[in-house]
Parts: structure tokens; sequence; C-alpha cells
């Protein structure tokens, strides 16, 4: 999809247009395969690395658009958010050296994004979801400036005819809506595809579904969003909910989402999938150049199947079937894994390539017909609990009466399986060794990217706020990337890390409270009081029934009131003491200027809103905490350079 140009299905002639289009290429695919015009005998993979770029302080930058500008190579494109990028590494043959070429050419690209993005003080980072990544990122002024995304946006929107809704739970919970599916910008991934053939097909994609769970298992990187911790990797439930257009009539038809899993195994052939995808998604967009296929097929020429494709690129299964035309003009199919986040390291994503592969390319006789063996919903929920709790989890499988922990299944079972198809591939022993040696020694330690962030994060949260304990691991796992170690090796992050002062304290946002206390307009005065007393605190917000800040008590308010005002029977609540006139920031807003604007109305903390509604709150106490760090900060530098 990203390779073509497209506008949005907005009338009916032209979704009846498109749809004789899409019949035309679902049939020309279906006499291809009946003719055996599809190429076979050299198998081939390929990949597209999906990364993020962080500025100085380790935050999104977005500065895709002038990269590209600069980078003059047709390997890179764009994604959907200015601050994200694509490279896509060119297709080789599965044999000899193609493992450690993989890591070469991952390397080498980013390597060169970093050339030029380092001149606008960005660079490239390798991780599921960015961790440092705030709310106000997640916007439609971060959409990349393209017609075909817009357009995306748009229709998406449109079909939804709500907001869209996030539901996340894991240690934290998240819940929040969006106008616009932009939440899915926070994805990146390292995207696979092995080349099958025709004949195959329905097997090979059974057999990627099955092993999907225990891959996932063994290579999770996106365990936080907004700060929050969620699922091992997040990817999963966040892309599902960012494109979710059904609405309540569908939901309660059960309706397949436009990212799934999948609802059951293959029988024959790949266009049970396209056919399904077909029947069961409306069309969004249409590509401005559309081809009868069945004439193109006609004149001997193969088509490129146009309609479908686009079709197809708007229906994101986690395993998706793609169409494509190699360089010999014979047309191709393949496997596109699309589960793997990015990072942690390129190591790391080769490792998991590795892995992968060699199941595609060793698939046992005793996994045949699946449909027989396994329930389509167990292997469905493999899939969901190894995105929720990683190399914790346990599988339903093939064969056995009691589900299996996910080490065991991989060490015992899968790993085996990928080790004899790398070999009899003829991939080279010693790369065969070196990187299943890496998944093997990931998987024996538990040490995932999640792991090591969730490590990382959380012993920094014991000797700083939640905001600097990310950025700090942000600025780490760059860090650790920058070595020739996989990331069961790292050492966990240092707060030490996260940089000068700028980093950690340089908006509102990464020094404010958000474990808070709030009352209610019709609290009783005597009821704030005693909760001032219990918790120790001078400042509580005050929320009207719709959860909207509409004023502060202060423990000068509560003094004023039972020195001058305790015998008036009409004053009794919060509403008839609170300041209703009441400085606020957004949580964006720089320090500098909040100590400014605190000195300058004499007021001693600051509520931080967005939409009315209450985020967090910073007070003087916060400042002396964060004046604290950074003069011990200049003690330090000004005793190294003494010594020195």
């Amino acid at each position: 999809m990203g390779s073509q140009k497209v506008s949005l299905v907005t009338d009916v002639t032209t979704r009846q247009q498109c749809m004789e289009y899409l019949l035309k290429d679902l049939r020309a695919l279906e006499l291809m395969m009946e003719q055996d015009l599809f190429d076979r005998g050299t198998r081939r993979m390929g990949a597209e690395q999906e990364f993020c770029f962080v500025d100085e302080h380790w935050r999104p930058a977005p500065v895709l658009m002038k990269v590209l500008e600069q980078i003059d190579d047709p390997h890179f494109t764009t994604e959907l958010a200015v601050f994200n990028m694509e490279v896509n590494l060119d297709p080789q043959e599965l044999k000899g050296s193609c493992l450690s070429e993989l890591e070469q050419q991952l390397q080498t690209y980013l390597a060169k994004a970093d050339a030029i993005s380092s001149k606008k003080k960005a660079h490239p980072i390798l991780v599921g979801i960015l961790p440092s990544i705030r709310r106000s990122d997640i916007g439609l002024q971060n959409l990349t400036p393209l017609e075909r995304y817009a357009a995306l946006m748009d229709v998406l929107r449109q079909i939804r005819g709500s907001h869209f809704e996030f539901w996340i739970e894991g240690t934290d919970q998240l819940i929040t809506k969006a106008e616009s599916s932009m939440f899915e910008s926070c994805n990146t991934s390292f995207q696979l595809h092995f080349q099958v053939w025709p004949e195959e097909f329905a097997e090979a994609y059974n057999w990627s579904q099955l092993v999907t769970g225990p891959l996932l298992a063994a290579a999770t990187n996106s365990p936080m969003l907004l700060g929050k911790r969620l699922w091992r990797e997040t990817r999963i439930a966040l892309f599902q909910q960012a494109v979710d257009t059904r609405n309540t009539a569908e939901l309660s038809r059960q309706r397949s989402q436009r990212v799934s899993f999948g609802n059951r195994w293959v029988r024959r052939s790949v266009l049970e999938l396209y056919r399904e995808e077909v029947s069961m998604h409306k069309l969004l967009l249409r590509p401005k150049k559309m081809e009868d296929a069945l004439k193109t097929l006609e004149k001997g020429r193969i088509p490129p199947l146009y309609s479908l494709s686009i079709h197809s690129g708007t229906i994101y299964r986690w395993n998706r079937a793609c169409y494509g035309i190699s360089e010999n003009g014979k047309p191709h199919l393949r496997i596109e894994n699309r589960v793997l986040p990015a990072g942690p390291s390129t190591l790391d994503e080769v490792a998991n390539a590795a892995f992968w592969l060699g199941l595609m390319l060793n698939r046992p006789p005793e996994y045949e017909r699946l449909w027989e063996r396994l329930d389509f919903d167990l292997a469905k929920g493999n899939f969901l609990r190894a995105a929720r709790q990683g190399l914790g989890v346990y599988f339903s499988w093939p064969g056995l009466s009691k589900k299996i922990a996910a080490p065991e299944l991989i060490l015992k079972e899968l790993l085996p399986i990928a080790r004899e198809g790398l070999n009899q591939a003829g991939i080279n022993r010693e790369e065969v060794e070196h990187y299943l040696g890496i998944l093997e020694a990931r998987v024996k330690s538990g040490r995932t990217g999640s792991q090591w962030i969730l490590d990382s994060f959380n012993s920094l949260k014991k000797q700083s706020s939640p905001e600097e304990a990310i950025v700090a691991t942000t600025a780490a796992l760059w860090k650790r990337q920058q070595t020739a170690k996989p990331v069961h090796e790292w050492e966990t992050a240092k707060l030490t890390e996260a940089g000068n002062w700028m980093n950690r304290f340089g908006c509102i946002q990464q020094i404010m409270s958000t474990d808070l206390l709030t009352v209610n307009e019709h609290d009783l005065i005597d009821f704030l009081a005693h909760l001032m007393t219990w918790r120790n605190i001078r400042h509580l917000p005050v929320e009207n029934e719709a959860g909207e800040l509409v004023g502060l008590i202060t423990s000068k308010q509560l003094v004023e009131h039972y020195s001058q005002n305790c015998n008036r029977p009409n004053i009794r609540s919060a509403k008839d003491i609170m300041i209703r006139k009441f400085i606020a920031v957004n949580p964006e807003t720089p320090t500098a200027e909040a100590v400014a604007l605190m000195r300058q109305h004499h007021i001693s903390c600051l509520p931080v809103i967005r939409e009315k509604k209450l985020l967090g709150i910073v007070t003087e106490s916060d400042f002396v905490n964060m004046a604290a760090q950074v003069l011990q900060e200049v003690s330090d530098k000004n005793y190294r350079e003494s010594s020195e």
C-alpha cells in the first residue's frame, strides 16, 4: 500500500467500480494458480525495519521528511508519523551467509539514517513502543504529510463515527480515547517475509500461526505506553484498538477486527484469506491506477493486482498473505510475519528472524492438518497470552494433554526444529549456532527487551520520579544498542544516563505528581480538613460531577474558614470556600515558565490540566526536590573538574 497513490472510496459508484476490479483480481489470482505461473524453486526472505527518531532529550523527534529529503536511497520510506521511518531490505535467498548479511544490511541502513538525522540532533532507536512518547506526541500534527495517510485517517474516523477508545490493563491501567487512529504511530516493528509455493500455502500459513505465540513470547519489547506498564507486547493490543472501526452492532455480531490473528485455520489456499477479507471488510481506499487483471492476463502479462493489494493493505493480519512479482517477472506468494517488535538490537532482531525462518523451513509432518489437532481458538489464545505475559505464559499445544511453559516448548521442541530447518537450507552452520544461540540464551535468562525495560524502570523509579526513570531508561536503551551485545547481556539503566536536568525536568509533565487525592465540590469542609491532615497535604483539587477541575482548596482557605466562618451554616461545602479562579498549565509547559508563573502570582501550586480534566499537580516541594538534584549534579560536576 505504501508505494501506491490512493484516494478515498466515498460514493456508491466508486465502491461498485472498485469491487468489480477487486473481483477480477481475485479471479486472475485463481487462474494464475491453476496455470502454475508462480515463481518456485528458490526460497527467499525479506524484511522491513521500522524505527523511531529521538531528539537530544530522548523524546520523539519529528524529522522524517527532512531526513528522507537528504537520504537519497529508495530503501527508505515514510511511516504514519513524522517521528518514525521505515527501511525495506533487499530480498535474499535463504542460503549461505544470508543471516549475517541481513544483520549487516540492518546496521548499514541504520547508520545511514543516523548520519543524516544526527545533524538534526536526532537518532534512530529500536523499540516496539518508545517509553518516552507522550500523549501530546500522538496527534494529527505529527501525521506524515502524504495523501495516503490523510486519506486513511479520514476514512477510519468516518467509519468509526466516534472517538477511538483504548483500554489496556497490565501492572498499570491505560484508559483513554482519541479522535483519530494516530495511536497506531506509537508502534514500530521488524516485519519478516517468507516466500512459499501456492500448493503449500495453507499448511505453511497454519504453521506460522501456530508458532507465532512462542515466537512473540521470546521477543517482546513493548511493555510501556504513556508511562504505564501494560502488556509485555503492548503493540498487539494497541494496534488492534487503534484501527478498530466496529460500531456497537458490529461488536455484538462479533464482526472481525481489521487487526486480527484470524478466526479459523486455512484448509485449501491463499484464496480463502483474500475472499474472507473481501467478504468481511468494507472497501476504504482505491488505487488511482486501476487495471483489469483478467485482460492483462489474457495478453500474456502478469497483473500487479492493484485493487487486491490496496484492500489487503488496509487489513492487518498478524500473519498476512502477500502477493508480488519477482525480478524474473513471475508472480509469487509470501507470508508476512508482523508480530515482532523493533529491537532491542539488530543482533536480537536477526536472532528472532533465524528462529522464525528456521521454523518455516522445517514444518514437521506431525504438524500437518492442524485443524484436526488443535482448536483454532487455542492457538489464538496462545498468541494473546504471549503478548500479555511474554515468557511467563503456558501454551496449549498439539499432542499435549497439559499446557506447556513457554521456555520449555521453545528450548526442547521448537529450537531443534528451527536449527534443522536452517541447516537443511544450506545456511552456514556457524551462523545458525550464533543467532539461535542468542535466542536460546535470552529464553534461558528470561531477559527479553520488555524485561530489561521493566527492570530498568522499576529500579529507577524507586530513586526518582516516573518521568525521570522513563527518560533514563530510554537513553540507556539507545546507548546499549550502540554496543555489539544482545539484550540478555545488557546491564540495567542508570539514573545518570538521563543526561542533564533539561532531559529530566524540562517540562512540567516530568516533575508533576499524578497520584492525586481530589474531592467533589459538594464534599463537607470538615471532611476536607480531615483528608488534608490524614494525608499531610496542603492542596486539594476540587472536581465537579463531570470530573472537571473547578477549584482548589489550600490549607490557607481552611484556616480562614475556621477562624472566620465556622458559625455560618450556609458555608458547608468545598464549593463555598474553594478558589475558583486558579492558574493552571498543560503538561508540556516548560518548567522555567511554570516557576515564573508561580512567582508572578505568589502561588504555591499549579494544577496540570487538559480539556478541563486534572492530569497532575506541581507544588513548591516538587521544585525543591528538583533543585536539590540539580544542585547535587552541579556539585558533582565541579568536584570532578577540580579533581582532574
